[in-house]
């Protein structure tokens, strides 16, 4: 299974953190910008309230020949410092200060007001100097205007919001490529559990996850998981020892009674009730040796031993053959066996094991399916992967018991009259298991689908 990296919980562990410590940093940042700007303005404003409460006391014991005195002497001195300072009439007339005329369309009315202040370059071009500015009403319709060029101040903010800009773009980069790194650092170790997970379900027994001796928490799943499959491989010997020796042990005398019993029913001087007797004898073996023979199959793809040197099979060659072998059975029992193949119908698996699930898939059809029905086996390619399907237009099976069928021993009522183990389509499920195959039983209308899809070769 391949692991989508944008699905991970490392992936969204490390998006969460990405995002919280940026908005945290964002915030620092921002708090730090405001601040600054406060501070500035603050100190600004400081400024302009001083200077005008210092020439409001000029105009207080000088008048306005004393306040417009003071302006000229604070212009000469101080106008390296940005200080702006207009002394206008009732009509808005200058009559003192530095600054040319009134800069504004009428009388603000905020405490507070700022304006736009030009002034020549070095190049001879218009330069635009920021001015933060309060206005103070005098006796006579008389106006004070004191200001201060913030250009270097708004320079300073500028360059502070320009650097968090800056500070949170960059903390945002860090944090993704960094949590990229952890996330796809994290997403391959798991996913080389996975594929090791995998090829252990597959039947490989000998592979183990890799412990790298950091001691972290993937070692101590690697080691916890490596113990549980040591402790697997050692039952599935033993199970495969069991197997094994069950098969020799109980195949050999079924066989030597079956040949003894094939001797007295050919016994000519036995009576006719003896030899009915040794012909359901017969039967009743023949149907122990189908069950043990089925078991022992089961029991083998259950435990992946076929799979594990698994090579590429066509299943429209294998089906083709399949309907091949048992196109005689169905004209003696008067049905129609169709095959339908396509090219490029390769999967990898146990040949063996997948024309079992073929014969098995037909045969029931061959057994429930009336005369004069039809059977159709057909390979076909699916996107990246196979499809197998053996579809019949028979009695079929209800849905509500679709999935119980699929367990061993497990016989609908409607097939008690017929012979059989209730192992067929448990052996088709184990099969399909082995070979990570999607099994399902869809309704044909009528009759039964049964649809395998396998993955790419």
């Amino acid at each position: 299974m391949k692991i989508n990296p944008l699905r991970t919980s490392a992936f969204r562990l490390a998006f969460t953190n990405i995002v919280i410590f940026t908005l945290g940093v964002s915030v620092l940042l921002g708090a730090i910008y405001l601040l600054t700007k406060t501070v500035l303005d603050n100190e600004v404003d400081a400024v302009i309230t001083a200077e005008m409460e210092g020439l409001a006391d000029e105009y207080r014991q000088g008048g306005l020949t004393g306040l417009a005195d003071e302006l000229t002497w604070r212009s000469n001195s101080w106008g390296r410092t940005g200080a702006v300072y207009l002394l206008v009439d009732g009509n808005l007339a200058k009559t003192g200060g530095n600054l040319l005329n009134w800069p504004f369309n009428g009388i603000p009315e905020e405490k507070w007001t700022a304006f736009n202040l030009e002034a020549r370059g070095a190049n001879d071009d218009t330069v635009r100097h920021p001015v933060r500015a309060s206005v103070m009403l005098l006796p006579d319709g008389y106006r004070l205007l004191v200001g201060m060029d913030v250009n270097q101040q708004d320079r300073f903010i500028a360059t502070v919001r320009e650097a968090t800009l800056w500070g949170i773009g960059l903390t945002a980069l860090i944090g993704v490529l960094t949590g990229s790194w952890l996330s796809r650092r994290l997403t391959r170790r798991v996913q080389g559990a996975a594929e090791t997970c995998d090829a252990i379900v597959g039947g490989d027994l000998s592979r183990r996850l890799p412990v790298t001796g950091s001691r972290d928490e993937f070692d101590v799943l690697a080691q916890a998981v490596n113990y549980m499959v040591d402790r697997l491989a050692e039952k599935t010997q033993v199970l495969r020892a069991t197997f094994d020796s069950a098969a020799h042990d109980l195949r050999a005398p079924l066989y030597r009674l079956r040949g003894r019993l094939e001797d007295a029913a050919r016994n000519p001087t036995a009576d006719e009730s003896v030899r009915e007797s040794v012909e359901s004898s017969l039967q009743e073996l023949e149907h122990v040796q189908r069950t043990l023979t089925t078991l022992l199959q089961i029991a083998q793809a259950e435990s992946a031993v076929s799979v594990a040197n698994s090579a590429p099979v066509d299943l429209a060659e294998l089906a083709s053959d399949m309907a091949d072998l048992y196109e005689p059975a169905a004209r003696e029992r008067r049905l129609q066996l169709t095959v339908h193949t396509e090219e490029d119908c390769g999967v990898r698996g146990n040949r063996q094991l997948l024309a079992q699930v073929v014969a098995n898939l037909v045969e029931n059809s061959l057994k429930y399916v009336p005369a004069g029905g039809h059977i159709e086996v057909k390979a076909e390619r699916i996107g990246p992967g196979s499809r197998l399907t053996v579809a019949d237009n028979g009695p079929g099976i209800p849905e509500s018991e679709r999935t119980h069928v699929l367990q061993p021993f497990v016989r609908l009522p409607a097939a008690a009259s017929t012979s059989g183990t209730g192992l067929g389509l448990s052996l088709v499920a184990a099969i399909a298991r082995l070979h990570h195959a999607q099994l399902a039983l869809e309704d044909n209308n009528p009759g039964l689908r049964v649809v395998l899809d396998f993955a790419s070769a």
